[in-house]
């Protein structure tokens, strides 16, 4: 559980901009769970993604995503996970590949949401906090999960079910290498 909690470069959480955020979110809930769903509903639908947006820059990590207000869902992840640890709560990072478009002629990319361990409930948990759109409807839950995307098997797309203490290595030299987000790309098996 260890792993779960610690600082990272992408999970920087004794960043004083995300420390504010959570004493912030630590003052206004009543109990673990309400501080989980404030963060997450914060990270999903005050924070844009990138993509959405179409801006150039890069947030790599998480209080990049806090200071420019927008990432991709792999910095949105280390935001949510930062925003957790930093008030003792377990989190990771889950993976999917995904199509980039209604089918496989234009390849495929990595997603990234969160795992998120629920002590009253003793078991981990999964939210995406992509962020919302048309055909995009995550959702606060803690019985059944509402991810930003339902896995298509017959095209190839891989829910890995997976639990990661940060941001995997290939995509943390992505976006360090990356000036832009248009450069950002998956040429690799994941």
């Amino acid at each position: 559980m260890d792993d779960y909690l610690i600082e990272t470069e992408s999970i920087n959480y004794m960043n004083s901009d995300i420390q504010y955020q959570v004493q912030k979110y630590i003052n206004q809930s009543l109990d673990e769970v309400d501080y989980i769903k404030r963060c997450y509903m914060f990270v999903r639908d005050e924070i844009h993604h990138s993509w959405d947006i179409e801006t150039d820059i890069v947030s790599r990590t998480a209080s990049d995503v806090l200071n420019n207000k927008h990432g991709i869902c792999w910095t949105k992840s280390c935001l949510l996970s930062a925003l957790l640890r930093a008030n003792g709560i377990p989190s990771g990072i889950s993976y999917q590949l995904l199509t980039r478009t209604d089918d496989e002629s234009e390849g495929y990319m990595i997603h990234a949401l969160n795992t998120v361990y629920i002590k009253d409930l003793n078991k981990w948990i999964r939210f995406d906090a992509r962020g919302n759109k048309e055909n995009v409807n995550a959702c606060f839950s803690l019985d059944e999960e509402y991810l930003a995307y339902s896995i298509r098997s017959e095209l190839g797309e891989i829910d890995y079910h997976d639990n990661h203490p940060d941001l995997d290595d290939r995509l943390i030299s992505i976006l360090n290498d990356s000036k832009s987000i248009m450069e950002i790309s998956i040429d690799f098996e994941f």
